[in-house]
Parts: structure tokens; C-alpha cells; sequence
């Protein structure tokens, strides 16, 4: 098996090889190029992303700085928002939906290293691709580590370390990310809190 294999398997592999670094090197010129675009240059940001990404969709934004492993092993959906400082340790698949909100400084991680110090020493490293799916709202500060799969519609709240998968239509937080509470017609009513949302607004909103 290839160490290119390897990295996609889930298998040990050293992260040091020489020519694996050379390819990653080319990679991250590409992301020194979009994190030094101006704000103005919103045309070249999205070309700049098309060489960088394996796959990206319609309506992306994301904010500058950005920081990726690779870039070459992240997809992206439609009308997905990164802000500021995303961190995509994309040393296998990271997979994120559609209509995928994320905040300021928030980690996804597909890279990892085995916990007994002298295989750290030696540089193994293994993957395990991650999953977002569409609808999620990732909070700012939260960190995604590796193999985990978010279920559609679903938010995570800030700070939260996601250190398992967590299904579908729901609010988790926490450190280990737990469960909150299902989303429930109540989050039609109600935006914040006691903060209620005004029909009209509503109305505005749904057209």
C-alpha cells in the first residue's frame, strides 16, 4: 500500500516522507496566495479556491486567514460560510453540505497521531475522514477531530469539542459535545432565549 493510500485508509503511515512534504508544500502556496488577496479581490479569492479545494460548490465564502493542511482533500458544498481562521487539517477527506455555516476560529481535524510516544517520535500519523452534513451551523471556536460525522440541520455550540458523531436536528455543546436538545418548532418562535420572532420578520425571511 502507498503512503497516498495509507492516508486515505486509515492506516499508520510517517508523515515526514520527503516527497509527500514537497507535494503538501505546493499546496499550501496556493493558500498563501488567497490569504494575501485584499477584500476587494473577491474574484480572484474564488479562483484562488477552486485550485485549492477537491471540490466546492456555488456561493462560497470564506474568510481569510485560512488555514489548511492540504486544501486538496476538503469539498465544500453550496452556499457554505467560513469566517475568520478556519483550520482544516485535511490529511484525508473532510466533507462539508450544503448551506453549512461556520464560525470565527472553529478546527476541523481528519489528522491524528497514536498516543504511545515512540510512535510519535517516528512521525506516524493516521486519518479518518470527516462528515458534515447539509444545514449545520458549526459555533465559533469549536473543534471537529477526526472521524466524525455531524447529521444534517444540526448546531454545535461554541467551544465544543466534537470528539464523536452526533445525529441529525439537534443542538450539542460541550466539551466532550453532548446532545442539548432536539431543534423543535419552538425555534420558529422564538430567536433567542425569550427573544420572539416578530411575524413579519418571519415572513421577510421565508420569502
Amino acid at each position: 500500500m502507498s503512503i497516498k493510500e495509507k492516508m486515505k485508509s486509515g492506516k499508520l503511515y510517517l508523515c515526514n516522507d520527503e516527497a509527500l512534504g514537497k507535494e503538501q508544500t505546493q499546496c499550501l502556496e496556493v493558500l498563501y496566495d488567497f490569504n494575501h488577496t485584499r477584500p476587494s479581490e473577491r474574484e480572484k479569492r474564488k479562483e484562488i479556491l477552486h485550485k485549492l479545494f477537491a471540490e466546492i460548490g456555488n456561493n462560497v465564502y470564506i474568510e481569510p486567514p485560512l488555514h489548511a493542511n492540504w486544501g486538496r482533500h476538503t469539498h465544500l458544498g453550496n452556499d457554505v460560510y467560513a469566517n475568520f481562521n478556519l483550520t482544516l487539517v485535511d490529511d484525508t477527506d473532510i466533507y462539508i453540505g450544503n448551506n453549512v455555516l461556520i464560525g470565527p476560529n472553529v478546527t476541523i481535524d481528519a489528522g491524528t497521531h497514536p498516543i504511545h510516544p515512540e510512535l510519535r517520535r517516528k512521525a506516524a500519523q493516521y486519518n479518518l475522514p470527516v462528515i458534515i452534513e447539509d444545514n449545520v451551523w458549526i459555533g465559533a471556536g469549536a473543534i471537529i477531530l477526526p472521524g466524525v460525522r455531524i447529521g444534517e440541520n444540526t448546531v454545535i455550540g461554541a467551544g465544543s469539542v466534537v470528539t464523536k458523531d452526533i445525529p441529525p436536528n439537534v443542538v450539542a455543546i460541550g466539551s466532550p459535545c453532548r446532545i442539548l436538545r432536539k431543534i423543535n418548532e419552538n425555534d420558529m418562535k422564538y430567536y433567542h432565549k425569550d427573544r420572539k420572532i416578530n411575524e413579519e420578520d418571519l415572513l421577510t425571511i421565508l420569502k
